[in-house]
């Protein structure tokens, strides 16, 4: 059977998903605004690698359990408000004072900003509601082993996100090399994707909260 239009069904759903401006974008934005082309790169590549870990979960049947008890996922939710909106307002803040923004001081320490996007990704519930909701959607049984098709998804997903984010942290990387000499719209700047940031922890706070009623 030619797996072919599912393929290009999910693909479609997944970038359909990664191209709205969300968690991950913000951060890719505001890692190479901070640290330029090396730190919006090291930015994307933690959040693919915290996409490989929600294909796992997802197919090690860890959304059962999240479903089974709700109070898990609603957890989940809430930690990552509020680990998103600890870092949005933290560049807000840096952006209407003296200070380094938080991300430019970890641009000497790619690792760091690397681990980061690996957790911001981790704790995005956007990710989970695709991978617990749509993704096992699109494993079936009589395609064959399980893992393999994870593998193949995997890879769409992954690809997806190198290019979207790529092209976020290339535009972001040339606009911090232009931007040394105009501090205010710099700033301006970090505060957009900090309050893009705190928007999106207040969605998710309202979500697991509503979940929680």
């Amino acid at each position: 059977m030619d797996s072919s239009p599912q393929l290009w069904l999910f693909f479609l759903m997944v970038l359909g998903i990664v191209i709205l401006p969300g968690v991950d974008m913000a951060f890719v934005a505001a890692s190479a605004l901070g640290g330029g082309r090396r730190g919006g790169a090291f930015a994307v590549a933690g959040i693919v690698a915290g996409g490989f870990c929600h294909v796992a979960a997802s197919a090690l049947g860890i959304g059962l359990l999240i479903h089974m008890v709700p109070a898990i996922f609603n957890t989940v939710l809430l930690v990552g408000a509020a680990y998103i909106a600890w870092i949005g307002i933290s560049l807000m803040r840096a952006a209407s004072s003296a200070q380094p923004m938080p991300l430019a001081r970890s641009a000497g320490r790619p690792w760091a900003t690397f681990r980061q996007a690996i957790l911001t990704s981790l704790l995005n519930p956007k990710a989970y509601l695709f991978m617990f909701a749509v993704f096992p959607q699109f494993l079936q049984p009589e395609r064959g082993a399980v893992w393999s098709q994870s593998a193949v998804l995997s890879l769409i997903i992954a690809t997806t996100q190198i290019w979207v984010y790529g092209l976020v942290a290339v535009a972001a990387g040339s606009a911090q090399a232009g931007l040394g000499s105009r501090p205010q719209l710099q700033a301006w700047l970090m505060r957009g994707a900090g309050a893009m940031l705190v928007g999106g922890a207040a969605w998710t706070a309202l979500e697991g909260w509503r979940r929680m009623m």
